[in-house]
């Protein structure tokens, strides 16, 4: 411990500490001084602590050295009035090696959903995606723009002006296609019954609705079944 004024002990002494206690106000320093990240005036660090700017400065100084002395990755410099807790330079390129390590970038069903849609339906935007979802997307549509998926490709010509989103080259890379001409083609019928199910299952269709659905999806199949051959292929 350091020696203390009079005027720094009896500054303690009045705050139900002792110079005993400098360890907990080292403590205290430290967590400020993480937390704010930037330089903290030494006046912040006296209020945090409760103590004139004198201990203030004895105490910071106290783990100014243990931080040099245990060779710590961290340390607090002194500016002018105020300090800082920074990383050590000689770490920078290990810090380098971290932040270059590519993140994992985990696909969920919610987020591959929302990339068919914008796949199929770009330019899209968030609201016209949730519509079709049924819940907000705007976590998922930015989960892609982090992963390089999909960015936003312009404005909408209407109120507020939203954002249009479309897939990038990264996600013709990611599923081996050459453009988004290459997505399989889904047929009329294939999305009118997707559709139908999507509906279901949110629970916007009456039943006397749903049924009817159906009856078109089945007499689109029939009708396909039943159609020439050489027309077989044909997709309207």
């Amino acid at each position: 411990m350091g020696e203390w004024n009079e005027e720094e002990r009896a500054a303690g002494m009045t705050q139900d500490k002792t110079p005993d206690g400098q360890s907990d106000w080292e403590a205290v320093i430290e967590a400020v001084l993480f937390t704010m990240g930037h330089p903290v005036e030494l006046r912040q660090l006296a209020a945090a602590i409760g103590q004139c700017e004198g201990i203030a400065q004895q105490v910071t100084e106290k783990l100014q050295e243990r931080y040099r002395r245990e060779n710590r990755g961290m340390q607090i410099i002194a500016l002018e009035d105020s300090y800082q807790m920074t990383t050590k330079a000689e770490y920078y390129e290990n810090l380098i090696r971290v932040a270059a390590t590519p993140k994992k970038q985990v696909l969920t069903e919610v987020v591959l959903e929302t990339l068919s849609i914008i796949a199929y339906k770009q330019p899209v935007t968030k609201t016209e995606i949730s519509r079709i979802r049924g819940v907000s997307s705007d976590h998922a549509v930015n989960r892609l723009v982090e992963y390089g998926l999909v960015y936003e490709a312009g404005r909408m010509d209407a109120p507020g002006r939203p954002a249009l989103f479309a897939t990038t080259e990264e996600f013709l890379r990611r599923f081996g296609l050459g453009s988004v001409t290459d997505l399989p083609t889904i047929l009329p019928e294939e999305e009118a019954e997707i559709e139908q199910e999507v509906e279901e299952e949110l629970g916007v269709l009456p039943d006397d609705d749903r049924q009817e659905k159906r009856e078109r999806v089945d007499d689109g199949r029939n009708e396909e079944q039943s159609a020439p051959e050489d027309n077989k292929d044909q997709v309207f």
